[in-house]
């Protein structure tokens, strides 16, 4: 697995993490869902349905977050796109739309961040968070993506 990490230009975390553990060992005690769909992406690049599905899903864990319908509606596009319910062309309408509210969610959430009164408490309950949701992914991409489909041996 070393030397597939190292060819695919993993980040340094990963490859530090990663080590010399064999490819079920990564798969099955993997901690950040990020890294599994990054890797994925990588080892099974015609397989943008599953792919989708499993992000879609990944999404889904940060939805009441959301504010704008427009990324919601991605959210839900992924999803039925995984699930075969909508066209590749319908997927991108959507995501093009949420690419927008991203933006200026991103920069709703920076202004909030710079106001916060307590921003040592913010970041350590953010940071907390994220740890979290991390895990909650990594365990939702074994849901969607078992090792079985992925072209790694």
């Amino acid at each position: 697995m070393k030397e597939l990490l190292m060819k695919l230009n993993a980040c340094p975390e990963a490859m530090e993490w990663a080590g010399d553990k064999s490819w079920e060992e990564i798969y099955n005690t993997c901690h950040r869902g990020d890294w599994l769909l990054w890797l994925f992406k990588r080892t099974n690049p015609d397989d943008l349905q599953l792919l989708t599905l499993a992000k879609g899903h990944c999404a889904n864990t940060v939805r009441h977050l959301m504010k704008d319908e427009r990324s919601l509606k991605a959210i839900d596009s992924a999803i039925a796109f995984g699930e075969g319910k909508i066209s590749r062309e319908e997927l991108n309408t959507s995501a093009d739309d949420a690419a927008y509210a991203a933006a200026a969610a991103y920069a709703a959430a920076a202004d909030a961040a710079a106001a916060a009164a307590d921003a040592a408490a913010a970041y350590a309950a953010y940071a907390a968070a994220k740890k979290e949701n991390q895990q909650l992914t990594a365990d939702i991409c074994r849901k969607y993506l078992p090792i079985e489909v992925w072209n790694i041996k």
